[in-house]
């Protein structure tokens, strides 16, 4: 690998209001599924780091939950939080919107941004825009709003304008050695990447019916050989909620545990033995120890 002299390398924090497609940006960025995805705001509740390794660049990407300014909870507190500190502590920002918008969310949040930081404009969703005529009258009209240091329409779902993106950032990394190996996709452990994806099947699944009080504990995780024995339970806030993931005769339970072994058998490239369960603790979103037990940070 090059030295660092001659290599770039630099933390970028993927920014944006809730549902601008953040995640599924990051996920095609690195070529692997690391970031859980659902249309349902408030999925991603960690910042998760997501690495890039190319010919003399490494892009360490950090993929931050949406800005939460309509819901109260410690736990939204919590999650904004690491918004802000990520804004501070990157070397590049890229600001997501979606084509053909930009509202009063999106102006808080590139307010939120520090001044001096290189900034670029990610404009995601470009395939959805019904007149694509408009494309180019928008992101004129953006450039004029902040002195993005770059704009660049891509379309997260699809991975076009991905490469167009990652040399524009590339531009800006400053000049260091690499922070993770070659091969390396994140920083999160297994354990940690198990969690998201059986959270991400409650939120597919379950849709509407389920509140946003549930979260995914993690309560053994061993590796025998190339198996990997997963012990899950699932925390809700009520028991009413309990009945709504079991499901008739532990039906919708069943579906959402099989959903997440896949996805963890393809990410960890070996067979996954999950248990999961569902356990009550009420209040656990707005009770501080809760969240650190849990591994909210």
């Amino acid at each position: 690998m090059n030295g660092a002299e001659d290599f770039r390398c630099g933390h970028l924090a993927i920014v944006g209001r809730p549902n601008v497609g953040k995640s599924t940006l990051l996920n095609h960025l690195i070529g692997e599924k690391i970031s859980i995805v659902s249309r349902k705001a408030q999925t991603t509740r960690h910042r998760i780091t997501g690495v890039l390794t190319r010919p003399g660049e490494q892009f360490v990407f950090v993929d931050t939950p949406g800005f939460q300014i309509k819901h109260k909870s410690a736990l939204n507190s919590l999650m904004n939080r690491g918004v802000s500190q990520a804004l501070h502590d990157v070397d590049v920002v890229l600001l997501v919107i979606e084509a053909g918008r930009f509202n009063e969310d999106d102006v808080r949040i590139l307010s939120m941004i520090p001044a001096d930081k290189t900034t670029l404009l990610v404009v995601n969703k470009i395939d959805r825009l019904a007149d694509k005529q408009r494309l180019l009258p928008f992101i004129a009209k953006m450039a004029q709003t902040h002195p993005f240091a770059e704009i660049v329409p891509v379309c997260a779902a699809n991975g076009s304008g991905g490469d167009a993106l990652l040399d524009a950032a590339a531009r800006y990394l400053p000049a260091s050695g690499p922070l993770f190996g070659e091969d390396d996709l994140t920083d999160r452990s297994e354990r940690f990447l198990a969690a998201e994806f059986l959270r991400e099947k409650l939120f597919r699944r379950l849709g509407e019916e389920l509140p946003y009080g549930m979260t995914v504990e993690i309560e053994r995780f061993e590796q025998e050989g190339a198996l990997r024995r997963i012990h899950a339970a699932i925390i809700v806030d009520k028991p009413a909620h309990k009945a709504i993931v079991i499901g008739r005769g532990g039906a919708q339970l069943k579906a959402i545990a099989s959903d997440a072994r896949r996805d963890m058998e393809k990410l960890f490239d070996g067979k996954v033995f999950l248990e999961v369960w569902v356990k009550v603790k009420s209040g656990w979103a707005d009770d501080a120890r809760a969240l650190k037990s849990l591994g909210y940070q």
